[in-house]
């Protein structure tokens, strides 16, 4: 057994980390104030091939294993949530689809300004009234003239109102029992993108609200095998939760950075608080289940690279890490005291950006329910 990352791995690690702590901390605390998209990140990560990491390069991505594209999302979220969320959310759920059930003509239409990080994809499946019961898909798309017709509504969709958002894959009814996927282009006549929905974390991310009247898109844009959509999602799903993951990971590493920080300069009672054997339990437990969490995610990725069962271990990571990320935050606001529940402390941001990750990609009580399927139970 070799635990120890691959020279590459390690310098994706230290050129994700640079840029994040040099071109996105300084201006994490007011993209999030002020609720602002950053489009000028985003294309810094684009020049850097860090939209695509995981997209073989003959689609213009960079060719990394899951591996790599793990530990960039990790090294993301232990800056700023807001922009880990828009990579992941591009490349796991709206340009993966395309690479995996794309034809030959789709993949070369899109991949190639996805992969680059020119234009963004976004995924839509959760409705009003279908969430943890993806099944419950209510939007529809009727085949008419050589075009599907959609009609229905998305909510709580990443990257589909940007100004350089290119389509969005959206899950439709194509029979009574039958779910298929569509690319929807932005600016499809009857596609509907509602304002930025306003939200507890992840200010500076996209998110909205989509409908569908009539909207027409040729019949060539149906993603992969007609009725195939269920498991295609439930695949992209898996998959995604590893990125997920890597977030509730980084967050978590990203919260004890800034508390370890903190009690080493906040004074009471004439020295430090770290020197405090409450604040040190805090840190060591802390310290310890980060490290319990980075071998699950690591090793959700490298089962994936590695083409083998990667779902129940994807689950695990995800569920684990979501619930450390929350504890994780939580002490380490604690540990900032007063100045935690001030905005200008990077860690008020973290509480709040945190909570998302124990619901987006599946619900820890969904998690849970895959874990113990996977069981036989």
């Amino acid at each position: 057994m070799n635990l120890d990352l691959s020279e590459e791995h390690q310098l994706l690690r230290s050129t994700v980390r640079e840029f994040a702590e040099e071109r996105i901390a300084p201006v994490a605390e007011e993209l999030d104030r002020e609720h602002r998209f950053p489009y000028d990140i985003v294309a810094g990560l684009g020049e850097l091939g860090l939209m695509g990491i995981p997209i073989p390069e003959e689609h213009g991505g960079s060719g990394g294993d899951t591996l790599s594209y793990a530990i960039a999302v990790e090294e993301l979220t232990r800056v700023d949530s807001s922009v880990a969320i828009t990579v992941a959310a591009h490349t796991s759920l709206g340009t993966m689809p395309i690479l995996l059930y794309g034809t030959d003509e789709q993949k070369r239409e899109w991949l190639p300004d996805l992969a680059s990080g020119k234009r963004l994809a976004a995924f839509g499946l959760t409705e009003p009234e279908a969430g943890s019961d993806a099944g419950a898909t209510r939007t529809t798309a009727e085949l008419r003239d050589g075009s599907w017709v959609v009609n229905g509504s998305k909510i709580f969709i990443t990257n589909a109102g940007t100004d350089i958002t290119a389509c969005v894959t959206i899950t439709v009814r194509t029979g009574e029992d039958e779910i298929s996927n569509l690319i929807v282009p932005n600016g499809t006549d009857g596609y509907e993108i509602s304002a930025p929905m306003r939200k507890m974390g992840w200010h500076a991310s996209d998110t909205r609200e989509l409908s569908f009247r009539d909207c027409a898109v040729p019949e060539g844009n149906l993603l992969g095998e007609r009725g195939r959509g269920y498991r295609q999602f439930l695949e992209i799903l898996d998959g995604g939760r590893i990125s997920v993951a890597a977030m509730g990971l980084g967050l978590a590493q990203g919260a004890f950075e800034l508390a370890t920080a903190y009690a080493r300069e906040r004074q009471q009672f004439g020295k430090p608080i770290s020197s405090f054997q409450a604040i040190q339990f805090k840190l060591a437990d802390m310290a310890t289940e980060i490290e319990a969490a980075r071998a699950l995610v690591y090793k959700a990725a490298w089962l994936k690279d590695r083409d083998r069962p990667f779902a129940q271990a994807a689950a695990m990571a995800k569920l684990y890490t979501g619930e450390l990320a929350h504890r994780a935050a939580n002490h380490a606001l604690q540990i900032h005291g007063g100045y935690g529940y001030m905005d200008e402390y990077a860690i008020s941001r973290f509480y709040r950006d945190q909570k998302v990750l124990e619901i987006g990609e599946g619900t820890n009580e969904v998690q849970r329910l895959v874990i113990a399927r996977h069981l036989g139970l």
